[in-house]
Formats: structure tokens, C-alpha cells, sequence
């Protein structure tokens, strides 16, 4: 099953399972209904920012939105071309990824792979969660903001934040980025 199906199978039973309607949950996770309404159909998949404000809602990781029981394993090797693939492609963040916790039972983080285009930004509205992250740059070039600071990341460059500073980040190099982006823990507290 496509990872869109999943999260919108997963939030509408959970937001009927609650007696909640779409407006309500609109306004308790601050997600437009337009966008929850996409997320249920299996049109869209959500920004992990937007998971998270869901996840919170119910008191659920994001793992839960994204976890098919069924498939779920203890161990999980994959290849390049075998890893599950997002594309992110609104007005600003043009970005790919590919997870390497796909298919993990209950992992306590996540990391994907990620190729960000030539200008590629995660917006213009900081980002901020719970959590951890650690950025790795493989190849390209990337401006981080974290509380006010700026940070230029090149090939071989890492860096690692508390999550609930805020944060966004742009693409500034001359052609895509690939960054390898983990997030911990996987839990919302």
C-alpha cells in the first residue's frame, strides 16, 4: 500500500474513531481542512511539521500515521531504488525523499535521504518540534537558520540541533543538494 493511503486511512479512522469532524481537527492542529481533507483521500502526503501537529492531537507518533502494521519489521535492509520515495513539490520546497526507517516496527527516529533541488527551501516560516536532528550533507550545499544563527553546510559538513529551536533552511548551491536528515526521537512528548 502507497504511503499516502496509509497516513489518510490511518488519520480518518482515527479522527472518526474520536468523534471529531474535519473542522474540529482543522482547529485543534492548526491544519487547513483543505489539507486534512487531501490527507484522508490519499492525495497529498503531509510535511512531517503538519504529521506532527495530527500526531499531537490523538497523542500518536507520526509512526503511527505512517506504519502498516502488516508490512512492519524488526530488521530492514534496503537498496538504492527499493526505499520508499516522497516528493515534495509545492511552491518553495522542492524536495525528494527516501527513507531508511520505512518498513522499521516502532522506530525511535526517522532518516531519509534527501535530493533538494537548485533553491529549494523549506519556506519561509521557521519550523520548530520536539526532538533532535542531525543534517549530513553528501554532496551540494545548504544554508541552515537556527534561532537567528546562519550556518553554510557543504559536502561532508554535519550539524545537529535541538528540534524546537527555530529553523528553516535553503538550497544555495549551483545544482541539487543530497542530504542524508535524521530526526529523534520518533515520539511526540
Amino acid at each position: 500500500m502507497q504511503i499516502k493511503k496509509i497516513v489518510g486511512k490511518k488519520l480518518k479512522e482515527i479522527r472518526l474513531k474520536s468523534d471529531m469532524t474535519i473542522h474540529v481537527l482543522a482547529e485543534k492542529s492548526k491544519v487547513s481542512s483543505n489539507m486534512i481533507s487531501r490527507i484522508e483521500r490519499g492525495l497529498t502526503i503531509p510535511s512531517v511539521e503538519i504529521l506532527m501537529r495530527l500526531a499531537l492531537v490523538f497523542d500518536k507518533s507520526i509512526n503511527y500515521f505512517v506504519e502498516d502494521v502488516s508490512t512492519s519489521h524488526e530488521i530492514v535492509h534496503t537498496r538504492p531504488g527499493q526505499r520508499d520515495k516522497t516528493v515534495y513539490d509545492d511552491d518553495e520546497n522542492n524536495m525528494q525523499t527516501e527513507s531508511f526507517t520505512s518498513g522499521l516496527r516502532d522506530p525511535q527516529f526517522m532518516s531519509f535521504y534527501c535530493t533538494v533541488k537548485q533553491g529549494g527551501s523549506s519556506g519561509q516560516q521557521n519550523m520548530y518540534h520536539p526532538g533532535d536532528e542531525l543534517i549530513y550533507i553528501v554532496h551540494g550545499k545548504i544554508r541552515m537558520n537556527i534561532a537567528g544563527e546562519t550556518y553554510i553546510l557543504e559536502e561532508g559538513d554535519s550539524l545537529s540541533f535541538k528540534s524546537h529551536l527555530p529553523h528553516r533552511w535553503d538550497n544555495i548551491g549551483s545544482d541539487e543538494a543530497k542530504v542524508i536528515w535524521t530526526l529523534s526521537p520518533f515520539t511526540i512528548i
